[in-house]
């Protein structure tokens, strides 16, 4: 068996456990600190912070950190852009609700909400969830149709596919 150079030669290798791992386990040591130094227990909140709280929230928001008072419950600091506050500040209840099912204790006392640009900053950095691109509008089918029979007579297969993707891509109406 090799041995790497960081590891004692008079130490037998370390082995893993049997069978395959989870990537989660794989990751748990090396997110455990990064998780606590912010004041996540569990790195739960961070890595399943959509299924927690739900796409639409997980869209426009971050858990940053949780602080720790002397009562009851912590506070959950939120990063979102400055639109989106708002909506946030609605839904705050809504938002340690959550937090606490998850958990299965009242870990989440209040909810802090943090606004900044979605860029500049470096906890701003993080990319939120863009909205999907829209579809584009199907080309005109007649002017499709007359393109698709003029190809109808091209005998490589290959050329005849170039072809009709050229024409649908030229007939697919484009935003300028």
């Amino acid at each position: 068996m090799s041995r790497t150079k960081t590891q004692d030669p008079s130490e037998p290798p370390r082995r893993r456990k049997r069978g395959f791992e989870t990537a989660g386990a794989l990751l748990a040591g090396a997110l455990k600190a990064p998780a606590e130094k912010r004041g996540f227990g569990e790195a739960k909140l961070l890595t399943h912070w959509p299924e927690i709280v739900g796409e639409d929230i997980a869209a426009i928001a971050r858990p940053v950190k949780i602080t720790w008072g002397r009562g009851f419950g912590g506070t959950l600091v939120l990063l979102t852009t400055g639109a989106h506050a708002p909506l946030l500040d609605m839904q705050k209840d809504r938002i340690a609700e959550r937090v606490n099912a998850t958990y299965g204790y009242r870990a989440v006392a209040h909810v802090h909400i943090t606004q900044t640009a979605p860029t500049g900053f470096a906890e701003g950095q993080v990319a939120f969830g863009r909205p999907a691109p829209k579809a584009p509008p199907p080309p005109d089918p007649v002017r499709l149709a007359r393109a698709m029979d003029s190809v109808e007579g091209i005998e490589d297969a290959r050329l005849k596919e170039a072809l009709a993707r050229l024409a649908r891509n030229v007939l697919t109406p484009r935003k300028s």
